[in-house]
C-alpha cells in the first residue's frame, strides 16, 4: 500500500513475499511472524488464507493496550519521572509550576496548572494527583489499526476451504518434472524407454522406492502406478508418525 495508507482488514498484518505470505504484528514491544508458503499450502490463495487465520487468532488473542495504560507509560524524553505531568519554566528557566496534561481524544485536551507561587512545593504533587482524576476519564484500547477492531469482533472463520499444510515431503520442488511431489521419470541411458519411479523417505527406514517400467507398462500407465505407490508411501509414514 502507498505510504500513509493502511491497509484494508483483510491484509493487515500480512506482507506479500516472494515465496508467500508473511504476517508480521508488534504488541506490548514483542514482534510475532509466522510464514505461509505457496508451496506448503498448494497456492496463493490456500496460503493467504491461512496467513489471514493465523493473524485473526493472534490479533483476538492478544489486543493491543488500553490507553489509558499507554498514557501511563513514562517517555525517553520525560524530565519529571510523572506521564502526563510536565515543568512550567519562565522563558529565563524559572520555575512557574506544575503542569497536568492528558490528551482524552483528539479534541479533547485535560489541562491543569498549579503555579508554584501559589501552592509552593504542594503544586508537584497536586499536578500529579490531577493527573490521575484525569486518566479516570480515559477508556477504550489504543488504536494500533483501524482493521483491529473489524478483526476482533468479526466471527471465527470455519475452516472448510482450508486444506492442510503440506510436510515437506509433499511439496512439488522447482526441479521436479512430473508434477507430483516424490514422483519422477529416470531414463537411465539414451533411448532407453525409462521408467517412473515413486520415492518417499520414512523417519527409522530412510528411503523407500519403487519403480514402474515404461516398457512393460507403457509411459501413462507406468506413471499412474508411480502416482499411486507414491500415495502409499505417504499413507504409511503418516500411520508410522501417528503410531510413534
Amino acid at each position: 500500500m502507498p505510504k500513509g495508507v493502511p491497509n484494508s482488514a483483510d491484509m493487515y498484518g500480512i506482507y506479500s513475499r516472494p515465496w508467500g505470505f508473511e504476517v508480521s504484528i508488534v504488541r506490548a514491544g514483542v514482534r510475532y511472524r509466522e510464514g505461509f508458503g505457496r508451496a506448503s499450502y498448494g497456492g496463493t490463495s490456500q496460503a493467504l488464507l491461512h496467513a489471514q487465520r493465523w493473524r485473526d487468532a493472534l490479533v483476538k488473542s492478544l489486543p493491543p493496550p488500553t490507553r489509558r495504560s499507554r498514557a501511563e507509560k513514562l517517555r525517553p524524553n520525560n524530565k519529571t519521572g510523572v506521564p502526563g505531568v510536565f515543568r512550567l519554566l519562565s522563558a529565563h528557566g524559572k520555575m512557574l509550576g506544575w503542569l497536568a496534561k492528558t490528551y482524552i481524544a483528539h479534541d479533547q485536551i485535560l489541562r491543569a496548572l498549579f503555579l508554584a507561587g501559589d501552592q509552593g512545593d504542594a503544586a508537584r504533587s497536586m499536578a500529579i494527583r490531577e493527573r490521575k482524576r484525569q486518566l479516570a476519564q480515559m477508556s477504550g484500547l489504543a488504536k494500533v489499526h483501524p482493521a483491529e477492531e473489524a478483526i476482533r469482533n468479526a466471527p471465527v472463520q470455519p475452516v472448510d476451504g482450508l486444506s492442510p499444510k503440506r510436510s515437506p515431503s509433499e511439496i512439488v520442488r522447482k526441479n521436479n518434472r512430473s508434477g507430483i511431489s516424490g514422483v519422477t521419470f529416470k531414463a537411465p541411458r539414451p533411448r532407453h524407454p525409462g521408467y517412473w519411479m515413486a520415492i518417499t523417505y520414512i523417519a527409522g527406514r530412510g528411503t523407500v522406492s519403487k519403480a514402474f517400467s515404461v516398457a512393460e507398462h507403457g509411459h501413462d500407465k507406468a506413471r499412474a502406478l508411480a502416482v499411486e505407490e507414491r500415495q502409499r508411501q505417504l499413507g504409511q509414514k503418516r500411520r508410522e508418525r501417528l503410531a510413534a
